[in-house]
């Protein structure tokens, strides 16, 4: 079996020494989680601020955890002794495994894998979180690609179950399923994904803003009111609210970049909508305005009280999303298994899409896109072949 798988696998029931690059919010988040499943974690930084910062975060975090009674004082003094701040990559030649978790940027990552890989041993296995870059074009830069999978955590990482596992091109074979093992062995909900753009979860949920804000765009309904169709079929919030709480910055650059990694399909088309909020420095909470109004005693816009508006609302969004993790399946991306993981374990769908999708009809679904690639006569409508045989098989 390869080294690196052995690893891996070694690391499930004997924790031992991790490094993480970058310690930003993600990287930091990694950390602690890498700490509280017993490993030593050397995490790293060129900026000493920024250990500075990760440091008094964590213990910021671990106060609290103890005086909610979530851990003693000495369960917190001992996670927080687990891990050691540096700005030398050379700490991390004797680490089993090593994350990055810097900024995205395909030649910047390249660049600081192959440094670490100068710095650990020949049996150290390495991992990328990126979460918009093909993992295949980081391991090219590598002398040994083989050793390198994505562990996309989601955050904060501490809280959000989901961690994604994806194999370059070029991934030993293994190695990927010993990353899916350690993740569940560290308490987190893994879901193994092929190496395309957005992976599982940033491919999937796309529809649930695009859908949203062409809605918008053609005057169907008004932002409040979608929103409110949304959290009636038991989302927590509506897409616009969802949008102004990630940033309209970030969504749309992930967004753009799913669209043009896929060759401008027109299922993934970006919303000139949302680009003038961007333009306009209306990114969200973070700034105080995005779709809503965020100023102190700003009001809420009222949604239409209009339940047949409303269903035909969650009707069309739904099954776009239905449809997009049926067609994720279809091309082999992911098992249905971890597309029903990773919408609900990654982005808190109240359901599976899968299961939604039975328990909606699965020829209601279909006709209801039927009827929407009828009406616009655009690709974007088409059914996934899958979709189509279990409605037929259903019927």
């Amino acid at each position: 079996m390869n080294a690196f798988v052995d690893t891996l696998q070694g690391l499930r029931s004997h924790p031992g020494k991790i490094g993480i690059i970058g310690a930003g919010a993600m990287g930091s988040g990694i950390a602690q989680v890498a700490a509280a499943a017993g490993n030593q974690v050397v995490l790293v930084d060129a900026q000493p601020e920024a250990l500075e910062r990760s440091e008094h975060a964590l213990a910021k975090v671990m106060a609290r955890q103890v005086e909610k009674g979530r851990m003693t004082a000495d369960e917190s003094a001992a996670l927080q002794g687990r891990i050691h701040r540096t700005t030398e990559m050379a700490d991390c030649a004797p680490c089993a495994l090593v994350i990055e978790a810097i900024v995205e940027r395909l030649e910047v990552k390249q660049q600081v894998f192959a440094e670490v890989e100068k710095a650990v041993g020949d049996s150290a296995a390495l991992a990328t979180n990126t979460s918009s870059l093909a993992v295949t074009a980081i391991a090219s830069a590598l002398q040994r690609p083989e050793r390198l999978i994505g562990l996309h955590f989601f955050n904060p990482a501490p809280l959000m179950p989901l961690v994604e596992v994806i194999p370059a091109l070029q991934t030993a074979p293994g190695l990927a399923d010993a990353g899916v093992a350690l993740m569940a062995a560290w308490g987190k909900s893994p879901a193994l994904a092929k190496d395309t753009p957005g992976f599982i979860v940033n491919r999937v949920a796309r529809p649930f803003y695009g859908e949203a804000l062409r809605m918008f765009e053609e005057g169907i309904a008004d932002m409040a009111t979608i929103d409110e169709a949304m959290r009636r079929v038991g989302f927590r919030m509506g897409p616009f609210e969802l949008m102004d709480f990630i940033g309209n910055d970030v969504n749309y650059a992930v967004t753009a970049s799913v669209f043009e990694a896929m060759y401008f399909d027109p299922r993934y088309r970006p919303s000139l909508v949302q680009k003038r909020h961007a333009e306009a420095g209306w990114l969200g909470r973070k700034a105080g305005r995005g779709y809503y109004d965020y100023a102190e005693g700003a009001s809420r816009p009222a949604p239409t009280e209009d339940g047949a508006l409303l269903g035909r609302i969650a009707d069309r969004i739904l099954a776009m999303l239905i449809n997009e993790a049926y067609d994720a399946v279809f091309m082999h991306i992911c098992s249905e298994a971890d597309v029903e993981t990773a919408m609900t374990r990654g982005v808190n769908y109240p359901k599976g899409l899968i299961a939604w999708s039975r328990e909606r009809g699965l020829s209601k679904v279909v006709a209801d896109l039927d009827a929407l690639a009828a009406r616009y006569g655009e690709d974007r409508y088409r059914c996934s072949p899958l979709l189509r045989s279990a409605a037929n098989d259903q019927a």
